[in-house]
């Protein structure tokens, strides 16, 4: 198996940390009923990526393997944001394993942390919902899931594109990340809709920049917060309301 590491991957503040690894300890309560897990907002912008990153991390330091997914393959940001550094320039990654490019092996790689693996999106296509409806597509989640504890899929926001919906309904459960004070209600009513109809249980609301001041164990960590109009001008015009 090839090995990858990932830079920029940063000390959280405490309030930070101790949100994430009460999530990573909720999860736990759910058993293994709950393997193939979905991270996914509704609107870009929302924390997504820095949720399913830092979850990965924290389940894989407690001892659990679990490989991380990014089937965000219309636009990735994980590779530029942790500077992933491979021993060859462009590595195969989920695309070229749904294309029939590449084996499982071939693009499942060891990370620089312990217990922690990837399965990376190197190269982005214009329409990937035709690659997640394939068989080789549910394949590669199940064999994952008998061979990791967990199995986390960093997807892309669900009212943007279709590729969310067809991803959960692989999927045991779905996190929907929330951005506090900005997504608003009716986009997340939307997005339990779509998790439903999809056949994916939701295992929780992850409420990301909530600014309680007010709070001893407040902290304010948007850093990682982005916003691309590659998805949709619907959808950016959606985010704005």
């Amino acid at each position: 198996m090839n090995s990858i590491f990932l830079n920029h991957l940063e000390k959280l503040p405490y309030g930070a940390e101790e949100a994430l690894n009460r999530l990573r300890v909720n999860i736990g309560f759910c058993g293994d009923r709950c393997k193939k897990i979905i991270i996914t907002s509704s609107t870009p912008n929302e924390g997504k990526s820095f949720v399913s990153t830092n979850l990965w991390r924290m389940l894989a330091e407690a001892g659990l393997h679990t490989v991380l997914v990014d089937a965000d393959m219309r636009k990735s940001v994980m590779r530029s944001r942790y500077q992933m550094v491979t021993g060859g320039r462009n590595p195969p990654g989920l695309v070229h394993f749904l294309a029939g490019q590449a084996e499982l092996d071939d693009v499942l790689y060891h990370t620089n942390i312990n217990n922690g693996y990837l399965l990376p999106t190197s190269y982005t296509v214009m329409n990937p919902a035709i690659l997640l409806q394939t068989d080789r597509f549910t394949g590669m989640l199940d064999s994952l899931s008998r061979v990791f504890d967990y199995v986390l899929v960093d997807t892309p926001p669900l009212n943007s594109v279709a590729d969310g919906d067809l991803i959960a309904s692989q999927c045991d459960g779905a996190l929907l990340v929330v951005r506090s004070g900005v997504t608003p209600r009716t986009l997340v009513g939307a997005s339990l809709k779509q998790l439903e109809r999809a056949g994916c249980e939701l295992m929780g609301v992850v409420l990301n920049r909530v600014e309680a001041k007010n709070n001893p164990y407040y902290y304010k960590y948007s850093r990682y917060g982005y916003y691309s109009d590659y998805y949709s001008s619907d959808s950016k015009e959606a985010a704005k309301k």
